[in-house]
């Protein structure tokens, strides 16, 4: 069984029901060979990426960078993991107020330096709030599941 690992801060009901929707999506009933589990970026530890087979990142912008959470989240497991799971395919949500643009930049360096694998642009939900954000999030679940699923990550 492929393990698929959200981290993700959601520190209010709309960026909770992001998350719920990127595990929907995930645990699609037609996708067998994948679980997915979210755990908030506080409490992710290195272990949780050694577990992985992929990840999804979840923030929102601050001041126009990722979260403190997950800042925090790749501060704790930068090195310890940085040599042994290079390649690790990921992906990035950001609910964003203004454009995601210095959020987006500041994930996708660190995520370079990790070596880790983008499966596709991050997806940023800009502006105010819009339910298709929702869909958005449940069709990135979905597919980062399903590719895994077939092995094409």
């Amino acid at each position: 069984m492929k393990q698929l690992l959200l981290v993700a801060h959601a520190p209010s009901q709309n960026t909770r029901r992001m998350a719920e929707a990127i595990l929907r999506g995930a645990n699609h009933p037609d996708i067998d060979a994948v679980q997915c589990r979210w755990v908030e970026p506080l409490q992710a530890t290195p272990e949780d990426l050694f577990g992985c087979d992929a990840i999804i990142l979840g923030t929102t912008e601050n001041l126009g960078y990722m979260s403190g959470a997950l800042k925090d989240f790749f501060d704790r497991c930068y090195y310890p993991v940085l040599a042994l799971k290079q390649g690790l395919p990921c992906a990035l949500y950001v609910r964003a107020g203004h454009d995601g643009t210095g959020t987006c930049r500041a994930v996708e360096t660190i995520c370079t330096g990790l070596r880790w694998r983008w499966i596709q642009p991050p997806l940023v939900c800009r502006g105010d709030w819009d339910e298709t954000f929702l869909q958005q999030c449940e069709d990135l679940g979905m597919t980062m599941a399903a590719g895994l699923d077939v092995g094409i990550y």
